[in-house]
């Protein structure tokens, strides 16, 4: 990362500071979620689904229970309450029951005191299915029978869409939908599923209290949610129920549903033990959600002069067999389909399917890398019939505020997407590399097939947005705790807050805006749970930077106030302790029939982010090599500037990966490359040198200004990377990741 040398300071809001987990990780002391232990537990297995679409005909669980070590088998019939749970809609089933929806659904599970004998145990117990004929081509979902009996999202508000297996439709209306142009492109633009690959596979550990409540320590991205799903399955009321952080090994979306809590927990509880349960990497490519896989139909509508008149998009996403977070996923498909660019005239059309594909969810930047792809090749597409320079054709019709977007609602506060394009636009570009040379600088790397011959060098250019924080009427609130204590010093501080850390840096903002508001050295974060302090909300949606610094400052706030009250010092043994809650403006939903706002604003605030990329493609052998990327982002005011810095490398690898080699496989449903060795993503060969520039223009509702980053950089590189690969090969390339059969050959 070319970023500038800073100087590490202890920690105030605007200073770059070492992260307080990076020398452990480095240095592989960390501890994850996988790594904890527990005197006397016990080793939970899951049975799952061999068919992506299958009744259940009987279970037999005989041989395997009496195995030894073997100490709870459990199925459905077992489930203690509430039978089904789901993030944003209970559609799932705790464990099968007489249909399976996916390869990979839970079916049974097994405690024993061996993970070897839990395995064997498993592999005894005998499922009979009846194979049914899978759902599995999102075009004819509507066509076929519904996956699920009945509707398990409609009556939440959505516009009524009576076809089978929809999770969701929306219809975007704006000005005159037909309105015509002078010049139109159209193209028909798909993306592959990619995982989220993270570092860490599922998993953690269940702890019975003695009292029939249970302590659940596991990787999460929003502790209080998974309380909300866990304790109604067990039958049991939420306090009954502490949801404990532990060391988490990446998440990008892929943690926000549940996969070994309720499970864990059944075990413990009917074991009076505590129960381990860890995937495995084969089992973690079905224990998760994916990004959804789209198709898209777009046309554009233009003035000879660039400007664009009108824009018109069909978007089809798979969501799989379950709803998981595909509501939102739409929405943010369908607000961003027409780019961060000002448009009087638009029709946006949008559903998400049902299927017995992998279930789908979020993803960084979820439903705006999707459509981001879409509408970046189609400003690609424009400039080449106008015969305009891309840039130039961005600028024209960039969104600034004051500007309204299709779905009728004001651009507000910072947005200087006009700016980050110029400054992408201004970074110099490196000049091309003499031949021979080395291998591992050309495209092929190591395995050096090629020595230049047929090597083209092309520039791309994207830009793309996104939404920041919760959105269409959502309330979205995060709390924080402060504690004030007398210490041989001063003044001591506890912070709690239930934000998840997941590698993204939260742990920093919390303790550098407690600094800058304490005004003190001495701040100790306390351990996120949800028995210390009311919900933080999910680390997703850009959000956690903003609403955390948002609660943290109520917070110290108030604690100052009262510690001013009391004359400004504390006796040894005095306290203070004080929770705020901090909420952002309100939101309020979409029209369900023209997908316009209906008051305010379905979104709070916004993020941009452009991006140019220089690629060297072997048109001859279809191998492809980043020579670098230059981007500029819109961050608001940077609490970590360090840190803004490598949210910024990591989302530029993860749409470099989309874009190049990351696709998960089905055939019929089921997942045929279900690892690193067949799922491919980029290492450190793969990764070009990075220059990033923060523009810094901070949002006036936010705490000090501050915005989300982790984002629009997957947002826009994914589209970057495929438009300089157009460029080099002359080629459409319509589809990510791109294959290399798609790249050989001349136009």
């Amino acid at each position: 990362m070319n970023a500038p040398a800073r100087t590490l300071e202890l920690g105030r809001v605007g200073e770059s500071v070492k992260r307080v987990d990076a020398i452990p990780k480095v240095t592989g002391e960390f501890a994850y979620s996988s790594d904890l232990f527990a005197a006397g537990m016990l080793w939970g297995h899951t049975v799952r689904s061999p068919h992506a679409h299958a009744l259940i005909e009987e279970v037999d669980i005989s041989e395997a229970v009496g195995m030894a070590g073997v100490h709870a088998v459990l199925t459905h019939t077992d489930v203690p309450g509430a039978k089904a749970y789901g993030l944003e809609f209970a559609d799932q089933p705790v464990l099968a029951i007489e249909r399976v929806r996916y390869f990979g659904e839970p079916v049974a599970i097994v405690a024993a005191e061996h993970p070897e004998q839990a395995r064997r145990a498993a592999e005894r117990i005998r499922v009979a299915y009846e194979p049914l004929e899978p759902v599995v081509d999102p075009e004819r979902a509507t066509e076929q029978e519904p996956i699920h009996d009945g509707r398990p999202t409609a009556g939440h508000g959505f516009r009524d869409d009576p076809r089978p297996n929809v999770v969701r439709s929306i219809v975007i209306r704006h000005g005159d939908p037909d309105a015509q142009g002078e010049v139109t492109v159209s193209g028909v633009y798909e993306l592959g599923i990619q995982d989220q690959a993270f570092l860490g596979p599922e998993s953690g550990l269940a702890v019975p209290d003695g009292e029939g409540g249970v302590d659940v320590y596991v990787a999460t991205q929003w502790l209080h949610v998974d309380r909300d799903q866990v304790a109604p399955c067990l039958g049991l009321d939420p306090e009954q129920v502490r949801i404990h952080l532990s060391g988490v090994g990446g998440a990008f979306g892929g943690r926000e549903d549940l996969s070994m809590q309720i499970h864990a927990s059944m075990l413990a509880l009917h074991t009076n033990r505590p129960v381990k349960m860890v995937y495995n990497r084969e089992e973690s490519f079905v224990g998760h959600i994916h990004r959804h896989p789209a198709k898209i139909w777009m046309e554009h509508r233009a003035k000879r002069d660039g400007k664009l008149v009108n824009v018109r998009a069909r978007i089809l996403l798979d969501g799989g067999a379950y709803a998981s977070s595909s509501a939102a996923v739409t929405a943010n498909a369908s607000a961003f389909a027409c780019g961060p660019y000002a448009v009087e005239n638009a029709l946006v059309e949008c559903a998400c399917v049902y299927t017995n594909n992998p279930p789908c969810g979020a993803m960084r930047g979820f439903g705006a890398v999707q459509s981001c792809f879409a509408h970046e090749a189609q400003m690609d597409k424009l400039g080449a019939e106008l015969g305009m320079d891309p840039v130039e054709l961005r600028l024209r019709n960039a969104l600034a505020p004051g500007d309204s977007l299709p779905t009728g609602q004001k651009i507000t506060g910072s947005f200087p997407a006009a700016e980050v394009i110029r400054r992408a636009a201004a970074l110099p570009i490196p000049e091309p590399e003499e031949l021979p040379r080395d291998a591992l600088r050309l495209p092929g790397g190591s395995g050096n097939t090629t020595r230049g011959e047929g090597v083209r060098r092309g520039v791309g250019f994207a830009v793309g947005f996104k939404n920041v924080c919760y959105s269409e009427g959502f309330d979205d609130s995060t709390a924080a705790r402060v504690r004030l204590a007398a210490s041989d010093d001063g003044i001591a501080a506890v912070v709690h807050c239930a934000a998840a850390e997941v590698g993204q840096g939260v742990v920093n903002v919390i303790l550098q805006t407690a600094r800058t508001e304490l005004d003190l050295d001495e701040v100790v974060l306390g351990s996120a749970t949800t028995s210390s302090v009311g919900s933080a909300g999910s680390a997703s949606a850009s959000r956690m930077t903003w609403m955390a610094a948002g609660a943290v400052q109520l917070a110290c706030r108030a604690a100052k106030d009262e510690l001013e009250r009391r004359g400004g010092d504390l006796e040894h043994g005095e306290t203070i302790d004080v929770e705020r809650v901090y909420h952002h403006r309100p939101t309020t939903p979409l029209d369900r029939e023209t997908g316009q706002v209906t008051g305010d604003g379905a979104h709070v605030a916004y993020i941009c982010a452009a991006m140019r990329v220089v690629a060297e493609v072997d048109v001859e052998l279809g191998l492809t090599r980043v020579v670098w990327i230059g981007t500029a982002q819109d961050v608001g005011k940077a609490v970590n500037p360090q840190a803004v810095y490598g949210q910024i490398e990591g989302g530029i690898a993860q749409g470099l990966g989309l874009a190049l080699m990351e696709e998960i496989q089905t055939q019929d449903g089921l997942i045929t490359n279900a690892s690193f060795t067949d799922y491919l993503i980029p290492t450190t060969l793969d990764m070009p040198p990075v220059e990033a520039q923060l523009v810094e223009e901070p949002e006036p509702d936010a705490p000090y200004g501050v915005k989300g980053v982790g984002e629009p950089p997957t947002v826009v590189s994914t589209a970057a990377v495929a438009s300089a690969l157009r460029d080099a090969t002359g080629r459409q390339l319509t589809r990510v990741p791109v294959r290399p059969d798609e790249i050989v050959g001349l136009p």
